[in-house]
């Protein structure tokens, strides 16, 4: 079995790519898209293509990026890449409760570190225009709506991982394409929502970025992104089991086998 202390690297190392990748092409097309006018109201806090257009490539550059890994360090760590995976597996024991806190401490330094290395590659405009890339409700998204929007984005990939990464009678081979175009599917439609988040490392390290590098303090914002996706992923995980298990039959067969 692999030592706690390289899934712990696996853990950091994952979550530093997908933050480094994922934010660093929102922060891209905020700086590319300095000073051009949003086509619509609605586009406002991202880039010039019309919302979808943009939040599109973002999303991809989450999606591709999770895919790959979990191919990469999948088979060393699981590849969680988020805090509210790990406790949600935890919850369905599925995951020991000993390694909750060392993976999540893993998760949110990975994704610190992304974001301080994204300020050092790109200059300040990275925090002063693209803010890290960092999320928060879009104009007219109230508190709750915000909550309940990063809750449904988490169940379906949380759900989505559930089928195809840890039920065991799941086709092999496909967790990583699956899970990858489900994250940037999520991210495309809620985007313009709040920032598309489903995960609070995510969110984490950008706003300690913002904090120490002088951007915008967002923390007011983050139970949003802790409290949505937690329970998001632990519904999803719960919900999975309850109707993936197999109910046995009086003969000691299961309907599965009946059928």
């Amino acid at each position: 079995m692999i030592s706690l202390k390289k899934r712990f690297f696996a853990e950091l190392i994952g979550t530093f790519f997908l933050v480094f990748i994922g934010t660093g092409a929102a922060v891209i097309t905020l700086m590319i898209s300095q000073g051009s006018t949003p086509p619509n109201s609605f586009n406002i806090g991202i880039g010039a293509l019309g919302g979808l257009g943009d939040w599109l490539a973002i999303g991809l550059a989450f999606g591709l990026t999770v895919a790959v890994l979990i191919y990469a360090i999948g088979h060393i760590s699981g590849c969680h890449i988020n805090p509210a995976v790990t406790i949600a597996l935890w919850a369905t024991k599925k995951f020991p409760g000993n390694e909750v806190i060392p993976y999540i401490v893993a998760q949110l330094i990975g994704a610190s570190i992304a974001s301080f290395l994204l300020a050092g590659v790109l200059g300040m405009a990275a925090v002063t225009v693209g803010g890290l890339g960092a999320t928060s409700p879009f104009e007219g998204i109230g508190y709750t709506q915000a909550i309940i929007a990063e809750m449904v984005g988490t169940f379906l990939l949380m759900f989505v991982l559930m089928g195809t990464a840890i039920d065991k009678r799941a086709t092999p081979g496909f967790a990583g394409l699956s899970i990858g175009l489900t994250v940037a599917a999520v991210i495309t439609t809620l985007g313009n929502i709040t920032g598309a988040s489903i995960n609070p490392a995510r969110t984490f390290g950008p706003y300690l970025g913002n904090l120490i590098l002088g951007g915008t303090n967002l923390w007011g914002d983050y139970l949003i992104y802790l409290i949505g996706p937690i329970v998001g992923a632990v519904l999803a995980a719960f919900i999975y089991q309850y109707i993936s298990s197999e109910e046995k039959l009086p003969a000691g067969r299961t309907i599965r086998e009946r059928e």
